[in-house]
């Protein structure tokens, strides 16, 4: 049967041919709309292969970082401050344990009640399964972490790796105030991080208040800790406004604040046995 056609004054509706020609274009179009649409969507990606620890972590050394955060029971801080400051030394200057506590302090502003300890694994994944091995056979620390899981309300990790463009943390006089800035990433941003901070850390040089920078490995991951040392609050004030003035700051700070999820900042103490005072 014949297929009918509308005529409108003796010629073809253009209707009428419409449906074929919605396929005949849509058929001949859609490979190069998906190519089109996919090249908004979908990253290029350098055909290198390499992990950002890798490209981003100091390659001179091995260490390892561990970063602790404990929240202790208010009424607890005082002896918890105690039994670490008698125990963690001992740890930290014996050659039997290749680690170091790099510092230990409690919060002031941001989380109350929380210590934070710092230490560094000289020989990286090894070295931490070494001491972990060790201390399991330390009377003294066995009863130490009894006594202070009791002071404990909740306690995490992180196992860290160091930017290769910031300073290794060394011990350092006081009296300071140190700020622990940490920033949540959005998964995939970490290289583009470490690319603009590796400009962005000359313009903080000034003052010596750079102490370190880390990513994380183990725990939450994308993490990245800065950590900074100030003589106090105000000082801390200027040395920030006084970046604002130097040309290119605002600019970095403009790209990296996307990459960001969530940040926070902690303002902490050291303990008197701390390295970093």
């Amino acid at each position: 049967m014949a297929a009918r056609v509308l005529r409108v004054g003796g010629a073809a509706s253009p209707c009428s041919l419409l449906p074929g020609l919605r396929k005949l274009t849509s058929s001949s179009n859609r490979p190069r709309e998906d190519s089109w649409l996919k090249s908004l969507f979908v990253r290029k990606v350098d055909p290198r292969k390499d992990a950002h620890s890798n490209l981003l972590a100091k390659k001179e050394t091995s260490s390892l970082y561990k970063l602790q955060f404990h929240n202790v029971k208010p009424e607890c801080l005082e002896a918890y401050n105690k039994i670490c400051q008698e125990v963690l030394p001992k740890i930290h200057e014996d050659k039997h344990y290749p680690c170091t506590l790099v510092g230990t302090w409690n919060t002031w502003y941001g989380e109350q009640d929380q210590a934070v300890h710092l230490w560094r694994y000289e020989g990286g994944y090894p070295a931490l399964t070494e001491v972990m091995s060790k201390l399991r056979e330390n009377q003294e620390f066995v009863e130490f972490r009894k006594a202070r899981s009791n002071m404990l309300l909740s306690r995490k990790n992180q196992l860290l790796l160091e930017f290769s463009f910031w300073n290794e943390p060394v011990p350092r006089s006081g009296p300071n105030i140190y700020e622990l800035r940490s920033y949540q990433l959005r998964p995939g941003t970490m290289i583009e991080w470490g690319n603009y901070w590796a400009r962005a850390i000359r313009f903080r040089q000034d003052n010596n208040e750079a102490v370190g920078g880390f990513f994380s490995q183990i725990g939450q991951l994308y993490m990245v800790h800065h950590l900074w040392a100030y003589k106090d609050l105000q000082t801390r004030e200027d040395i920030r406004n006084a970046a604002w003035h130097k040309h290119g700051w605002e600019e970095l700070v403009y790209y990296t604040v996307p990459l960001i999820q969530e940040m926070e900042s902690r303002i902490m103490i050291p303990l008197k046995t701390s390295p970093l005072q």
